[in-house]
C-alpha cells in the first residue's frame, strides 16, 4: 500500500466524524438502523406469530375434518391425511391409549394420555415429545361414537418451525438490515458529496483570485437552493469589491495626476525665482509659488477627510441646530454673490458641527461658482427630517450628470472652466458626511440653477 492510500486510510475516522459530510451520514445512519430494526423486529413478531397460526390452524382443519368424517358415517381410511393436512393423527381411547394412528404416529406413545386420565373434552398445547425430531402443535376433540369406540379423542399434530426457520427469518431479515443501512449510508455520503461539489468549487475558484484577480467569478449552481444563494451572495459582493478597487486605483491616478500638477508648477516657479539676480522681480513668483501651495494644502486635506471618512473615524457629536449653524457660516462668508436666507429656528439634528460646517460651505462654494446674481439657503422641517437647502440661479446641472457631480475628482466642464483650480471632491466630501449621519445630500428639481438638498435625521 501507498503512502497516499495510508494517508487517506488515517484520514477516514477524522472525514467520518469531524466533517458535516462524514457526521451527517453517521447520524443518518444511525436514525435508519434504529427504524429499521424496530420495524424488522414488528416482521419478525408477526411471522412468528401468523406462522404459529398456521400450523395450529392445520392440526384443528386436520381433527375437523376426522370427526365431520365420522359423523357423516364416512368409510374407508378417514384417519389418511388430505392435501394441507397433517400425518401425524391419533385416536386415544378413554383409558388413554392409542386405538388408531396415521401413517406418520403408528407404533408412538399416545399425545394424550394425561388429557384422557382427566377427562379432558379438548387438547390444544404445544408439546415436544421425545420420538419425534421436533416440537409439534397438538389438536385434540373428543367424540361421543366412532368407529373406535365411545368416548375417544382425535388427535392431530403439526410440526413448529424448528430452530432452522426461526433463526432463518432473523437472519434474513438482519441481512436485509445490513444491506439497506449500506445503502443508504453509501447514498448520504453521496448525496451530501454531491451537494458539496459546488461549494468545493466556489472554494477553489475563490482560491484562485490572487492569479486570476477580481474579474473573475464563482460558478453559480442552478439547483434555485441556499447554494445558488451563497455563489450569488460571492459573486455580487466580488463585483462591489472589484468596484471599489476600481474607484480607488481611480482616484490614486485621479489625486497623482491633480497633485503633480501643481507640484511642477511650485517646482519650476521655485527653480526661476532661484536663477533670478538679488535685485530680480520674484514676487509674483513667489505669490504663484504659494497659490499652489494653497491648493496642493487644499488637496491634502481633502484627501485627509475622505480618508476619515473612509474609515468611519469618529467625531465629536453634539446637538446642532441648523438654523444657528447655517446663520453663522453665512455670516462669516465674504460672497462676491448676494446669499439670501430662510431659516426655520429650532430643526435640531446630532452632528460634528466642524463637519456639518464644512458640508455647508463645500454647497456654497460650489453655489458660488455656478451663480448668476443670486444663491439661497434655507432651513425647514420635513416629517421626520431636517432639510437644509442651498439654492443657485446659474445655468444648473443637466439630469444625466446629477450623480457624476458626487464622484471623487469628477468635474464637469463649466465647473474646470469656471474654477480650473478646484479639486474636485468637495461635493463628494459632502455626501459621505451626510450619510455618516443617516442623513442623504442630492440634486433636486427647480425650475433654473441647481438645488442642492441635505437631509437628516431630528432629534428631540
Amino acid at each position: 500500500m501507498t503512502t497516499e492510500r495510508l494517508e487517506r486510510v488515517r484520514q477516514w475516522p477524522r472525514r467520518l466524524f469531524f466533517s458535516a459530510r462524514g457526521r451527517a451520514t453517521v447520524v443518518t445512519v444511525a436514525v435508519s438502523a434504529l427504524i429499521l430494526a424496530l420495524l424488522f423486529a414488528l416482521l419478525a413478531v408477526l411471522a412468528q406469530d401468523w406462522s404459529e397460526n398456521r400450523v395450529e390452524g392445520r392440526s384443528e382443519a386436520t381433527v375437523e375434518r376426522i370427526v365431520y368424517d365420522v359423523g357423516t358415517g364416512k368409510n374407508g381410511n378417514i384417519l389418511a391425511a388430505r392435501p394441507n393436512e397433517t400425518p401425524l393423527v391419533q385416536v386415544v381411547g378413554p383409558d388413554g391409549r392409542v386405538v388408531a394412528a396415521g401413517p406418520g404416529l403408528r407404533g408412538r406413545p399416545s399425545l394424550a394420555r394425561a388429557e384422557m386420565e382427566r377427562g379432558s373434552l379438548l387438547v390444544d398445547h404445544r408439546d415436544c415429545p421425545d420420538y419425534l425430531d421436533e416440537c409439534v402443535w397438538v389438536f385434540g376433540l373428543r367424540v361421543q361414537d366412532s368407529p373406535w369406540g365411545q368416548g375417544v379423542m382425535i388427535v392431530a399434530a403439526t410440526p413448529l418451525p424448528g430452530l432452522l426457520h426461526l433463526w432463518l427469518l432473523p437472519l434474513a431479515l438482519a441481512l436485509v438490515t445490513l444491506a439497506l443501512l449500506i445503502l443508504i449510508g453509501w447514498w448520504t455520503w453521496h448525496t451530501i458529496g454531491r451537494a458539496f461539489v459546488p461549494i468545493d468549487q466556489i472554494r477553489s475558484q475563490m482560491a484562485e483570485f490572487s492569479t486570476q484577480g477580481l474579474g473573475h467569478r464563482v460558478p453559480v449552481p442552478d439547483n434555485g437552493g441556499k447554494i445558488q444563494s451563497l455563489a450569488e451572495t460571492v459573486n455580487t459582493t466580488l463585483s462591489r469589491l472589484e468596484d471599489a478597487t476600481n474607484r480607488e486605483r481611480r482616484f490614486i491616478s485621479d489625486a497623482s495626476h491633480d497633485l503633480r500638477n501643481p507640484i511642477a508648477g511650485l517646482q519650476m516657479q521655485l527653480e526661476l525665482t532661484l536663477d533670478e539676480p538679488d535685485d530680480g522681480e520674484w514676487r509674483p513668483m513667489v505669490r504663484s509659488a504659494l497659490r499652489d501651495t494653497q491648493r496642493l494644502n487644499d488637496i491634502v486635506l481633502d484627501l485627509l477627510e475622505l480618508s476619515r471618512l473612509d474609515s468611519r473615524a469618529p467625531a465629536a457629536e453634539e446637538r446642532i441646530d441648523l438654523a444657528a449653524l447655517a446663520g453663522r457660516e453665512v455670516e462669516r462668508r465674504s460672497s462676491p454673490v448676494p446669499i439670501g436666507t430662510a431659516l426655520e429656528p429650532g430643526v435640531a439634528v446630532r452632528a460634528s458641527p466642524v463637519r456639518l460646517a464644512r458640508v455647508l460651505n463645500n454647497l456654497l462654494s460650489n453655489a458660488e461658482r455656478h451663480a448668476a446674481s443670486r444663491m439661497d439657503v434655507t432651513v425647514a422641517r420635513d416629517g421626520s427630517d431636517g432639510v437644509l437647502e442651498v439654492l443657485d440661479d446659474g445655468s444648473g446641472i443637466p439630469e444625466d450628470s446629477r450623480e457624476r457631480v458626487f464622484e471623487r475628482f469628477a468635474r464637469l466642464s463649466e465647473s474646470k472652466a469656471r474654477d480650473p483650480q478646484g479639486t474636485g471632491l468637495g461635493l463628494p466630501i459632502a455626501r459621505e458626511i451626510a450619510e455618516i449621519y443617516g442623513g442623504s445630500l442630492r440634486i433636486a428639481d427647480t425650475r433654473q440653477g441647481t438645488r442642492f438638498v441635505l437631509r437628516l435625521p431630528l432629534i428631540d
